[in-house]
């Protein structure tokens, strides 16, 4: 099914809705990983993000979604000089990922105080993206919905206790997955919402003895709202 987003992008500043709007929303995603504006941030570009990424100001929106701009904010064009005001320490490499991997694809190591993540993601074009990897965990994050990340031991009944809690709070799930390396060991778990979960219903997770880290990527919109 073809949406009408689809056919003329989404609202943003140019000019590549897959090197401009789709980086953005990508380091809007990043940033909610460590909660708020790093500090520092490697980002290696892939593909055609490498290639011409600069020329089609991947560079800037990425940093620009990093400090919390949308896709159709005007300050993306001088995203870098508000970078070194600021004191986000940026540097771009250029890499060779998986030949699996989209050719508009970032990774991202970021730094935020104690805080420390990595990401991998695409734009898909049309502003659409894909998060494919979070602490090497694989995962699937649209950006879509509201989305709580997590990695918690591997306990019985501990899925059941986090949904619990979101239905309290009547918090409808759209999806939820689990990845876990080894039976036993730490379970990454990403679980998109149709309503925004907020810091209070995270807090609540957090203090779970058994929950090692808990954080909220909000709905990243192509732009307008």
């Amino acid at each position: 099914m073809v949406s009408l987003l689809d056919i003329i992008g989404p609202v943003m500043v140019g000019p590549s809705s897959s090197h401009t709007a789709g980086a953005c929303r990508l380091g809007l995603l990043g940033r909610g990983l460590v909660s708020g504006t790093p500090q520092v941030a490697l980002l290696e570009l892939h593909g055609s993000f490498a290639r011409t990424g600069e020329g089609h100001g991947t560079d800037k929106a990425l940093v620009a979604g990093l400090l919390g701009f949308k896709p159709d904010d005007e300050r993306i064009r001088t995203a870098l000089e508000i970078a070194d005001q600021e004191g986000l320490q940026y540097k771009f490499e250029k890499t060779t990922l998986a030949d699996s991997a989209h050719p508009n694809t970032v990774r991202m190591t970021l730094e935020r105080g104690d805080i420390k993540s990595t990401l991998m993601g695409s734009s898909l074009g049309a502003g659409r993206v894909l998060v494919t990897e979070i602490d090497g965990y694989p995962v699937e994050v649209s950006g879509n919905f509201h989305t709580i990340t997590l990695v918690a031991e591997d306990r019985k009944g501990s899925i059941a206790r986090i949904t619990g809690i979101l239905a309290e709070h009547d918090i409808n799930i759209a999806t939820l997955r689990l990845t876990r390396k080894q039976r036993g060991g730490d379970a990454f778990m990403v679980i998109e919402c149709d309503e925004s979960p907020g810091a209070g219903v995270r807090d609540e997770l957090r203090v779970l003895d058994w929950v090692r880290w808990a954080r909220l990527l909000d709905r990243v919109s192509g732009g307008g709202n």
